[in-house]
């Protein structure tokens, strides 16, 4: 076996950001299910297959703590490595297998240990050292998160995955390249349900998601679809797979997934409710929303808080509005569809959030100021508005103060990175500890104001230059905008966007 032990490195993995990994939001979304862990509010962190590294880099950057990572693959490392040493982070980056790491002597023990994107696409043997390396490096009351992909929402797809492997393994070469086989076989599936297959007939479903695929980006679908390893399970599998390592599931991580109201009927939540065991009643969940994927803490011991230390914890949290108030939708989508948020409560809410120039808030403020609405109300507001990305939690001013220097040095870096590239589409944020999406225009634009440029016609004139000289040019509405005039037009259009909406949020969070 080679040392890609069957994994996609042809091409890099997407260099995504996810909060899910941020100890801030791990600590509310599992205080606000009263679950009680050790403290993580300076936690040793190690995180597992990092990809390119955005998500550590930031956090190492943002957040107060000590932050080691891993990656097999050493180009990614390379790429990780230069984001931490931008920063002026202490993290420790390293270009080591499981196996490796889990044999080093040096490594110390962590308060959390995460994992995104890695448990579905390894080897049974990998996870099985991925729960020695938690059992042996993770502390009592320590947090690990994993990410997988999950049954019965993925089993109709199984032959599909498996026809896309055989057909770039067999009818492509390796001198095409993974992508060109990767399209190949997209091309041939569908030729398949064309073909009349009995297959897609039984499942339209999956004739439909095969569709949606081809609008993917190929570097995600390579990495999604082409290992050699691919394992959807149960719930209940990895629930036993981690139990060597005496990991508990605490909650899902994704924070709107907390709130059933969204995703259940009133049948369905009726169901749920009765239901004591744990891995009973998050399978059952499972089969009421066909989930694909799950985002899951689980915790080394975890206990119960009492109802008054949790309330004491909620109230101490921080918030800050991430949007203009005035464009929050009091709608949400869950697995039901489209959701109405009760105005009663939420508009008192994003009032108070908006009060005194948006600045930040902690939950107590926000009990006082948000009239009419009750604590136990205002805490799934924030949850929901939190899931939105409307709001982000705040850390302390302490904190905020340490960050700023490493952050800016990061943000220096990304933004002259954007120049030439778009596939890191974030900023880092002090005041959160997290990363902010940018869009591909914001950077280009910021990038102008950065160099001191002062007019919108001087952004424009800037952003524009940086993308004529590479033949690049304005997407809008899916279609490449080919005149200069054109081109400057929309340049122009976002700037006053940005200026007029979205720079005041950078700056609040401290990105700009």
């Amino acid at each position: 076996m080679s040392w890609t032990e069957g994994y996609v490195y042809e091409v890099d993995y997407t260099a995504g950001y996810f909060p899910e990994l941020s100890a801030l939001q791990t600590r509310w979304a599992l205080a606000s299910r009263g679950v009680r862990t050790r403290d993580l509010t300076r936690p040793s962190y190690l995180e597992l297959g990092f990809g390119q590294g955005v998500s550590l880099a930031i956090h190492a950057a943002a957040c107060p703590g000590s932050f080691w990572g891993t990656d097999f693959n050493p180009a990614q490392a390379t790429t990780a490595e230069e984001l931490v040493l931008a920063s002026g982070s202490e993290a420790r980056v390293l270009d080591a297998s499981f196996a490796e790491l889990a044999e080093r002597d040096d490594v110390p023990q962590f308060d959390m240990v995460m994992l995104h994107g890695i448990w579905s696409w390894i080897s049974p043997e990998n996870r099985r050292v991925i729960v020695e390396i938690a059992r042996k490096k993770l502390k009592p009351g320590g947090v690990f998160y994993v990410s997988y992909n999950v049954t019965p929402g993925w089993s109709p797809t199984v032959p599909l995955r498996h026809l896309l492997e055989v057909h770039s393994a067999r009818a492509g070469t390796e001198a095409a390249g993974i992508l060109n086989r990767l399209d190949a076989a997209l091309d041939f599936a569908e030729k398949l349900g064309d073909a009349g297959s009995i297959y897609f007939k039984a499942h339209p479903r999956v004739f439909e998601r095969l569709k949606k695929m081809k609008e993917k980006p190929r570097k995600y679908l390579a990495h999604e679809l082409l290992n050699e390893e691919w394992h959807p399970m149960p719930f209940a599998q990895i629930v036993e797979e981690l139990e060597p390592a005496k990991l508990s599931h605490a909650t899902n991580a994704t924070l709107l997934e907390q709130l059933d109201g969204l995703h259940l009927s009133a049948e369905g939540q009726a169901l749920v409710a009765g239901i004591s065991d744990v891995v009973l009643r998050e399978t059952v969940r499972d089969f009421l929303t066909n989930a694909q994927f799950r985002r899951d803490y689980f915790v080394r011991g975890p206990r119960k808080l009492p109802t008054l230390v949790q309330g004491e914890l909620l109230r101490a949290f921080r918030v800050v509005l991430a949007v203009d108030p005035k464009a929050i939708s009091l709608e949400v989508k869950g697995s039901l569809g489209t959701a109405k948020l009760q105005e009663s409560i939420y508009a008192p809410v994003i009032e108070a959030l908006a009060a005194e120039g948006a600045r930040p808030k902690s939950l107590a403020e926000l009990e006082r100021t948000a009239k009419g609405v009750s604590f136990g109300q205002l805490v799934q507001a924030v949850t929901v508005l939190l899931g939105k990305y409307n709001l982000y939690l705040v850390q302390e001013e302490a904190d905020i103060e340490r960050a700023r220097p490493r952050t800016r040095a990061l943000n220096r870096h990304l933004l002259d990175r954007a120049r030439t590239s778009s596939d890191i589409s974030f900023l880092a944020s002090p005041v959160t500890g997290t990363g902010v999406a940018i869009s591909r225009l914001d950077h280009l634009l910021l990038i102008a104001r950065a160099e001191g440029k002062q007019t919108l016609t001087e952004w424009v004139d800037h952003a524009w230059q940086l993308l004529a000289v590479q033949n690049q040019r304005v997407m809008k509405e899916g279609k490449r905008l080919e005149p200069e005039d054109e081109n400057k037009r929309e340049l122009l259009l976002q700037a006053k966007d940005l200026e007029a909406n979205r720079l005041p949020v950078f700056e609040r969070l401290g990105v700009v």
